[in-house]
């Protein structure tokens, strides 16, 4: 991954001679070669940002279709006669997508981000199309919409995984961070404006009329289908705008690291399950972040008993998802200005995570500890849990990489993203047999953060890869 960049003419200039000594130990303040990086020899080229932006309108795509049901769930139930089992199912695809995540991790190790990125993209379409087929038959119209969720959870795993390797295929180190956060965190904000977009453009059964007549029905499912096909104008404009053009790589590597040799796909995965610090990483990422998922794709349905309706569960998740986005950009590029400190960012997101997890389970035990139950409360709860968690996946991803370097950065984040899917996949289960219980569910988000604080505070950082950077370019 990085031999066929160039020349070894080329490359020269940038790979570092044979070691002829043991290599010393990095030194920072938390284990990581502290300060400002010093300029590279790398070569960045103005094109990245397009790459991004193509890159990060997929992810968003990815995440609004995946996220469109939860929110309109009671009208989708009016206008197509889902059950709590269909909607439960509908998000359910999502995590199932994740199935062939191995085979996408090696597609990107061997061919590149060009081929898997048109691959996804060309899911993501064929699936969006398929809700959109019309056809009469109300049972075969629920099975087409079962299959195109199906066909846009295949492309989870490329825009799940893919923001550490693009982000250091073009991006020089001292951006590498911020680009995965805007790559990583614009699939969160597609499932954001799920939230948003489905509430206003889909009206719930009882805003339509005082009573729910056919033509009433008719109206709400109308809408519903104008959502889907503005959808599916989207993710084909996306495909056609990749497939004019989406390079793989840029002509010349913007740093060391991304022009030296990594390991093979085998030895990836042996360096990785025998790795016991990065096994500890991947479970204090997948296991919260795999519960918020979940909890976060039936929001709608775990408000609704607490009399919040279908318009404020929307407006919660929106912000939630929004603010964390925003935070996390932020916190990455911090994290590219001030190296080694990667542990010490997370140790503080999930401190905050646990504590308003911990706040919004005991709020929605109204008859147990008596704490006031408002719409202020509701949405200032969420929206710090939000922030917390969403913000923390670039930090993650970033200290991946860093520890398991040279392990190809689709892989390692790969597997932890499909863990995280496990665990998803695992809560959504359960409420797709046991849909009509959610006070477990709530639990399971303070469980969750602080299992994770207790792991990433017992954790040892280190930082390879820009070790390898910081040294080569000295």
């Amino acid at each position: 991954m990085g031999l066929g960049w160039s020349s070894a003419e080329e490359r020269r200039p940038l790979l570092p001679p044979p070691p002829q000594q043991p290599r010393p130990q990095p030194r920072g303040p938390a284990g990581g070669p502290g300060g400002r990086l010093p300029p590279l020899s790398g070569r960045v080229y103005g094109r990245r940002w397009l790459v991004l932006l193509l890159f990060s309108l997929l992810s968003f795509a990815q995440g609004l279709v995946w996220n469109t049901w939860g929110p309109i769930q009671n009208s989708a139930r009016l206008a197509f006669g889902f059950s709590g089992w269909d909607i439960a199912l509908l998000v359910f695809w999502g995590p199932i997508g994740f199935a062939p995540c191995f085979f996408f991790m090696w597609l990107m190790d061997k061919k590149g981000l060009r081929v898997t990125v048109l691959l996804t993209s060309s899911l993501m379409v064929l699936g969006a199309g398929l809700r959109c087929v019309p056809v009469s038959d109300i049972e075969i119209r629920k099975k087409l919409i079962h299959g195109g969720q199906l066909l846009n959870g295949l492309a989870g795993p490329t825009v799940m995984n893919a923001a550490p390797f693009l982000s250091t295929t073009w991006f020089s180190p001292d951006e590498r961070a911020t680009a995965t956060a805007i790559a990583s965190l614009l699939n969160s904000l597609g499932s954001a404006a799920a939230f948003l977009v489905g509430p206003l453009v889909v009206p719930p059964p009882n805003g339509t009329a005082h009573l729910v007549s056919q033509g009433n029905t008719q109206h709400i499912k109308d809408r519903i289908e104008a959502m889907l096909y503005a959808e599916f104008g989207m993710v084909s404009l996306i495909f056609s705008a990749a497939l004019a053009y989406f390079p793989s790589r840029p002509p010349f590597p913007p740093s060391v690291a991304a022009a030296s040799q990594r390991l093979s796909y085998r030895r990836s995965f042996c360096r990785l399950l025998s790795n016991f610090r990065f096994l500890m990483i991947a479970l204090a990422y997948a296991i919260p972040l795999g519960v918020f998922s979940g909890w976060s794709g039936v929001l709608d349905l775990i408000l609704t008993p607490i009399h919040v309706s279908q318009v404020d569960a929307g407006w919660i998740g929106f912000w939630s998802i929004v603010g964390g986005c925003v935070v996390g950009i932020a916190m990455a590029r911090f994290a590219d200005f001030i190296r080694g400190m990667l542990k010490f960012i997370l140790l503080l997101l999930l401190s905050g995570a646990t504590l308003a997890s911990t706040w919004f389970t005991l709020t929605c035990l109204t008859t147990v500890t008596h704490l006031p139950l408002t719409t202020a409360t509701l949405y200032t709860s969420c929206i710090l849990l939000g922030i917390f968690l969403n913000s923390s996946v670039p930090i993650f991803f970033e200290l991946f990489v860093e520890t398991v370097y040279p392990v190809p950065e689709g892989i390692s984040c790969g597997v932890v993203t499909f863990l995280s899917n496990v665990f998803m996949g695992v809560l959504l289960f359960f409420l797709t047999f046991y849909h009509t219980e959610f006070s477990w569910f709530n639990w399971c988000l303070p469980g969750s953060c602080l299992l994770s604080l207790l792991l990433i505070l017992c954790f040892r950082e280190s930082y390879d890869r820009l070790y390898l950077d910081v040294v080569v370019s000295v």
